[in-house]
Order: C-alpha cells, then sequence, then structure tokens
C-alpha cells in the first residue's frame, strides 16, 4: 500500500503559502515541497491535495492501493462529501485528479502526528516568503 500525505503552511490568512506532499511506497520516502503564492490556509490545504494526487498520477504510482492522509477536517469531510459549500473550484479540481486514482482510502490524522508533510509544507512556505526578497 501507498502511502500519501499532504499539508499546507500559510504566513496570515490569506498569506503567502507553502505544500507538503510526502509519500511512503515500500519502505522509500518522496519527499517535494511546493511555494504557492498568496492564499487562506483552506485553499493551501486543497492545493496541497491536488499537488500531491497529480504526482502520483504523473509518476505513475496509482497501481497499488492509496491510503490518503490530511490533517484537513475540510479536505477530508469534502472527499467525503464530494462537495465543499465554499470551495467548490477547488474539490472539483481535487476530484479530478483522485477519480484517476483507481483504490483511494483517505482520513484525517491530527497535525501533532502529521509531522512529515508539516515540515515539507513549512520549506514551501519559507521558498514563498524568499520570493519577496527576489
Amino acid at each position: 500500500m501507498l502511502k500519501l500525505y499532504t499539508d499546507a503552511a500559510t504566513k496570515g490568512n490569506p498569506g503567502f503559502s507553502g505544500a507538503g506532499v510526502l509519500i511512503v511506497n515500500q519502505g522509500q520516502q518522496i519527499q517535494q515541497h511546493y511555494p504557492l503564492g498568496v492564499m487562506s490556509n483552506h485553499e493551501a490545504e486543497f492545493e496541497a491535495a491536488i499537488l500531491g494526487f497529480s504526482y502520483l498520477i504523473d509518476k505513475q504510482l496509482t497501481t497499488d492501493l492509496v491510503s490518503y492522509t490530511s490533517d484537513s477536517k475540510l479536505v477530508i469531510d469534502a472527499l467525503d462529501k464530494r462537495y465543499a459549500k465554499h470551495y467548490p473550484d477547488l474539490i472539483q479540481r481535487l476530484l479530478a485528479v483522485v477519480d484517476q486514482v483507481p483504490n483511494v482510502i483517505w482520513q484525517w490524522q491530527a497535525d501533532a502526528n502529521h509531522h512529515g508533510a508539516h515540515s515539507l509544507a513549512q520549506q514551501g512556505l519559507a521558498e514563498s516568503l524568499a520570493s519577496l526578497n527576489q
């Protein structure tokens, strides 16, 4: 089973944001971080999930069961309902990539237990903030 973890970090709300993606596949880790620019924390959480699933699709890592974990209750609830009242465009983008993964289960995990993806999101945020000084 492949494990996918995503997280977002935002300085201000809205503010500069970053995303972290951690993939654990057959004992090997793939770590990715992305600067996102300015957005709300909720938007950044959706973007992180979209980036995570897009990475799996791009690298053709979708054949096994995928266990997806996020510390965003909003993202997990939106996946459960296939609906997000205030973020209809983002949930549609997320569903477009999730639906390309044949076997996926998702779950919420408290941020206190979500260190790997969180650290990567902080790196993405740092890159986003660094763009201010260039």
